[in-house]
């Protein structure tokens, strides 16, 4: 005969693991489905420009995808680093970050010190876009191409100027690197910001830039300022007249602006597959790349790991020209 107490203490000890069953379920489910809030989408960069053309066109498709809304947060400063650190000791889970070329691959080889690690406190989700860099001149200046220009400058070494939006920024890399290529000497005037560089150019106080469609298709369009070459590997659709650098006597040549989704370092595996698939889908929806193409951005989207191998191309294909060109932060 069973003693009444070893029933009782069967029955508690099964009620016990029923119990910690039923917890364990929403436990696990609450772990699985992220995300549980709003996703905080931090664009390093001021309101304006291609950052947040492209950020605020992903979010709104991914905030679909993933069933929160997903908010951009403007939050400027020290070339991106202030955001990058900020988003770097983020440990709520839910705050994301806008990659760029400059603060993945050039930042890390001009400021002596960051406040984040490229490698170590983040994590690549997927290369977003893509903006085609335009090589300008203005139309008082005797060059209709690009082997017009390099000529010209080979004639006049140090006579002519090019603006960029500062030390680091694409402008001047984009242009630093042109110099390199063609073996030119052109003097570099850096501004703070490319609105007040843009407002020189089209005065003719500049004889050159090189700047990301978005902000001057308006003005090649009517005249006020003369695109040269293209920095893509291919035409643009906006303007499919211009040849490429490439195709001007420099093969392989590429320069454009990028832009990524990158989370912090912390972040859970399974978290980031869910977002790298919904950023990949996100940026390829129609409405998306229709509302990028207005502004002649491409299109991307791509897995963790394509992302992180562009990444490190980029960083070993800057690093030498830093080097070279010998930049340095404002």
């Amino acid at each position: 005969m069973t003693h009444p107490l070893t029933l009782d203490r069967r029955r508690l000890l099964q009620l016990g693991a029923g119990a910690a069953a039923g917890l364990a379920t929403p436990l696990l489910h609450a772990q699985s489905a992220w995300p549980s809030k709003a996703i905080r989408f931090v664009v390093p960069f001021a309101p304006g420009g291609s950052s947040e053309i492209i950020a605020r066109a992903t979010a709104v498709e991914m905030g679909k995808l993933l069933g929160q809304s997903v908010y951009v947060d403007n939050r400027p400063g020290a070339a991106g680093n202030v955001a990058m650190g900020e988003v770097a000791r983020a440990e709520d889970q839910h705050t994301i970050i806008l990659g760029h070329i400059g603060t993945l691959a050039v930042n890390p080889y001009i400021f002596d010190k960051l406040p984040y690690d490229t490698a170590k406190d983040f994590r690549p989700v997927s290369l977003l876009a893509k903006v085609p860099s335009l090589y300008l001149v203005h139309p008082d200046l005797p060059v209709r191409n690009m082997a017009e220009f390099v000529a010209h400058a080979k004639k006049n070494p140090g006579k002519l100027n090019y603006g960029s939006a500062g030390n680091g920024s694409a402008g001047h890399l984009a242009m630093e690197y042109l110099k390199i290529a063609s073996g030119t000497f052109i003097t570099h005037v850096p501004y703070r910001g490319t609105g007040p560089m843009l407002t020189d150019l089209i005065a003719g106080r500049l004889d050159a830039a090189s700047i990301g469609a978005a902000a001057v298709l308006q003005f090649i369009r009517t005249g006020k300022l003369r695109c040269i070459a293209t920095g893509t590997t291919k035409r643009i659709a906006q303007l499919p007249d211009v040849p490429t650098v490439a195709e001007q006597g420099f093969p392989g040549f590429e320069m454009t602006q990028w832009y990524g989704l990158n989370v912090p370092a912390n972040m859970p595996q399974a978290s980031i597959d869910k977002l790298a698939a919904a950023a990949a889908k996100a940026i390829n929806e129609p409405a998306t790349v229709e509302r990028l193409a207005h502004d002649a951005a491409i299109a991307v989207g791509s897995t963790p790991a394509d992302y992180a191998k562009f990444i490190e191309a980029e960083q070993k294909r800057w690093k030498p020209v830093i080097a070279r060109a010998k930049i340095k932060p404002d």
